[in-house]
């Protein structure tokens, strides 16, 4: 009898031990890991840490736990040994090229996640150069593009060019000029971080679009020749500038972060340096001493370019995704990892682009609509939007790893006068004679 009541019992109460598991299974929180060096651990007010707590409070299912990982080679070979030991993150940010293209094998396709998500014409979603730059030769798709940037850019403290009875120069004459202008009065001329061999690639290449843009893409392609008079014209401006007084003293040595751009951020010593778009978050930071030179009474600072070849016409820039989000493949959590990426992507985006100007939109549905900002750092980036618009060689990237070496010890041989032009360009042309592409 006894037995009988309770297998009696234990029937009627199944359905509640079943309907509470259910819910405790519902309620089981799913954690994404998600590693990055972009964008960045600045402080508890970074802007990647507002976006998790929005996506967690609309996902209170899913954890999103960020790891922050330095940046440069350092980022990325911390990343590739984690990916080969098996023990990777379940999306992880990469920058476009060879990065990318080296980690295809822990890189998900995703094309069946973005249709699932955002329907069968999804690729319109993003500007045509962004789907190629995460994309294949057979158009498979392997990250989504988490903002554009553009480079080539130079910046100007002009309060401080006047006080040397100086103004912006449009060409490499008058900046020559300019330069010795300023060194003649102690002061820095044009700075750069040359100790970054991606900051100097990116300089070289505007350099060598601005000689010849056509010439430069059909040379990385392996359609023609490096040993062409626009590149050699091109790496013997480069050369020229660590010589000439246009690039300041020991540049090679310096990095540009934080050294080159706490000087003209932070510190506001220094009229010029170079750097890309993404240098417009200046505008928005809430350090205090970057927040009084870019928003105080009276700055005035402008983006610009310059006509490197003298040819009377400007330079254009190059363009990149910034940071590719990749799945990987071992993840055991997809459905939540994709979940992520596509708010990153989204919303995510929003933020990082018209409350912050980390980058510019790579999704084409993104209305720029950036709040807070001063008359001059509007003009700015109105600067960018238009040159984004009409003035893009190509793209800031070299794809192909063996080529971007070549490049990066020449430049930077180059840089030590260890080499002449014309022996550049024959060393990069030997590498890329060889290459398979």
């Amino acid at each position: 009898m006894k037995r009988g009541v309770f297998v009696l019992l234990a029937m009627a109460m199944c359905p509640l031990i079943v309907s509470g598991c259910s819910r405790q299974a519902q309620n089981e929180i799913t954690t994404v890991t998600f590693q990055t060096w972009n964008p960045a651990d600045t402080g508890p007010d970074s802007p990647i840490y507002k976006i998790i707590d929005s996506f967690e409070k609309e996902n209170p299912d899913i954890k999103v736990e960020y790891v922050f990982v330095g940046s440069g080679d350092e980022y990325q070979d911390h990343l590739r040994v984690e990916l080969m030991g098996g023990k990777g993150p379940d999306v992880f940010g990469v920058p476009s090229g060879n990065t990318f293209d080296s980690t295809r094998a822990f890189e998900e396709e995703l094309s069946s996640y973005c249709e699932k998500a955002w329907g069968s014409d999804w690729q319109d979603k993003f500007f045509s150069s962004c789907i190629e730059a995460v994309s294949d030769d057979h158009g498979d798709i392997y990250g989504l593009p988490l903002g554009q940037t553009y480079a080539g850019y130079l910046w100007a403290d002009v309060n401080m060019l006047k006080e040397y009875g100086c103004e912006v120069p449009t060409s490499y004459k008058e900046m020559q000029e300019t330069c010795g202008i300023l060194r003649e009065n102690g002061q820095y001329p044009l700075a750069i971080g040359a100790k970054d061999s991606w900051l100097n690639q990116d300089v070289w290449m505007s350099i060598a679009a601005d000689c010849d843009a056509d010439a430069l893409y059909a040379a990385i392609e392996g359609k023609a020749s490096f040993e062409t008079e626009p590149i050699i014209e091109s790496l013997r401006i480069w050369q020229d500038s660590f010589s000439n007084g246009v690039f300041q003293d020991k540049a090679i040595k310096t990095p540009l972060y934080d050294t080159i751009n706490n000087m003209f951020q932070r510190e506001g010593s220094i009229p010029m340096f170079i750097n890309g778009s993404w240098a417009m978050n200046m505008y928005t930071q809430s350090d205090e001493k970057t927040y009084e030179n870019f928003n105080g009474e009276g700055a005035d600072h402008d983006i610009f370019l310059i006509d490197w070849n003298d040819d009377g016409k400007v330079s254009p820039v190059t363009s990149s995704v910034d940071v590719i989000l990749c799945m990987n493949p071992e993840s055991k959590n997809k459905e939540a990892a994709f979940r992520w990426m596509d708010y990153l992507v989204n919303e995510g985006q929003d933020l990082l682009v018209n409350q912050y100007l980390e980058y510019m939109p790579s999704r084409t549905d993104l209305e720029l609509n950036v709040q807070g900002l001063s008359e001059d750092g509007i003009q700015n980036l109105e600067y960018i939007i238009e040159n984004g618009k009409s003035n893009v060689a190509g793209s800031r990237i070299i794809p192909y790893e063996d080529l971007y070496i070549v490049v990066r010890d020449a430049l930077e041989d180059l840089a030590k006068r260890t080499i002449t032009p014309e022996d550049a360009a024959t060393r990069i042309q030997e590498v890329s004679r060889t290459m398979i592409r």
